[in-house]
């Protein structure tokens, strides 16, 4: 919001220029018109309640003080005063001359309407400035013949449309300065974690590849971690594109390599890409804290059910447990395993992340997302 505020602000500043100027055509109105006036006195009551008004907009909308309460105000303000001309000379004198205020200095409650809210308001300003003028003037019959309505519908439209591009503008531009910073901040660590943590999974990836048994378990797993790191340092999606799905088991049968027994249904199930992998991705990491942590005797279970609306993958070891309040103490620690690569995967997809554990009674992931859920993650 701060970034949109500060996009309009020469627009806004430039308003509070041609309010200001057209105070001066105000006054010299009043001034020609001063003799004419059934009641001059009051004329010049009114003149100067718009001066104060105008003193007090320019200041609120140049210090951006509850630019929309003086937006409605200003509505407010010149429609009163429009229709106070009655109340200063006979309605037949108003049939060849501008309200009290004039039509110029009315055009700013157009111009406000149109920089806050947008070219619908522009223009509903306009409309409704230009019908109390005629309705002053004893012209509204002549509504699509007086030159009014169209010129301040123009002016507030055209202003709305500049000030809705400048603040897209502002937003991309703001929107790329943030992705720039996003990919220097992963350049930076992709150096800083290339000479460190890639390396030594490399290394033991290629050292156990030949080897039997737990070692090569622990090189299987050190590779899948690997090119997990390698594919979110360099900010891409590992399989498929946003519009194409994912189908669950086949992310999941080359578990079974490490040991794991996968249960799936006979057939294909689909999901939309961007909730298939962070499910999958989910499924993954329970899996890979079950192999770490259940113990080496423990069995590790995957079972993947295709409900008519959801899709659950069950991930079930049948080892140590987690004691009562491990899990918090791990994330205090800074080990974000379950706090992140599980259950902030499922948050951000709407799925639900549900663990059931205890000592001794080994650990239950049940990982849910419902098949309506939208492709496209604001």
């Amino acid at each position: 919001m701060q970034s949109e505020r500060e996009a309009t602000s020469p627009l806004w500043r430039a308003a509070q220029a041609f309010r200001a100027a057209s105070l001066i055509y105000v006054i010299a109105i009043q001034v020609s018109s001063d003799q004419d006036y059934e009641r001059p006195g009051l004329a010049w009551s009114l003149t100067g309640l718009l001066l104060l008004w105008s003193g007090v907009a320019i200041v609120g909308f140049t210090l951006k003080i509850a630019r929309g309460r003086l937006v409605v105000l200003d509505q407010i303000m010149v429609t009163a005063l429009m229709l106070s001309s009655y109340a200063v000379a006979d309605p037949s004198w108003w049939n060849h001359h501008q309200t009290l205020p004039t039509t110029l200095w009315a055009a700013n409650a157009v111009v406000s309407a149109g920089l806050w809210g947008g070219p619908w308001w522009g223009m509903a300003s306009g409309a409704l400035v230009s019908t109390t003028a005629m309705i002053v003037s004893g012209e509204l019959s002549n509504l699509w013949l007086d030159a009014a309505l169209p010129v301040l519908l123009a002016v507030g439209g055209a202003l709305g449309i500049a000030a809705s591009s400048a603040r897209r503008a502002q937003n991309q531009l703001a929107e790329a300065v943030r992705l720039r910073a996003a990919t220097a901040e992963r350049e930076r660590l992709g150096r800083e974690v290339h000479d460190g943590v890639l390396q030594v999974l490399a290394l033991m990836r290629r050292r156990g590849a030949s080897a039997e048994g737990e070692l090569r378990d622990l090189a299987l797993l050190a590779g899948e971690q690997e090119r997990a790191l390698r594919t979110l340092l360099a900010g891409r999606r590992p399989t498929a594109a946003p519009g194409e799905h994912v189908e669950v088991v086949a992310g999941l049968h080359d578990l079974e390599a490490l040991g794991v027994r996968v249960s799936a249904p006979a057939d294909p199930v689909l999901l939309p890409a961007p909730t298939g992998e962070p499910l999958v991705g989910a499924a993954r990491a329970a899996v890979t804290n079950a192999l770490q942590h259940a113990g080496d005797e423990a069995d590790v279970f995957v079972l993947v059910e295709d409900l008519p609306d959801e899709v659950v993958v069950t991930v079930r070891d049948d080892g140590r447990g987690i004691e009562a309040g491990r899990v918090r103490a791990a994330e205090t620690e800074g080990r974000m395993g379950i706090a992140q690569s599980i259950r902030g995967r499922m948050t951000d997809i709407g799925g639900e992340a549900r663990l059931t554990t205890s000592p001794g009674e080994g650990v239950e992931w049940e990982l849910a997302v419902r098949r309506d859920q939208p492709e496209e993650k604001s």
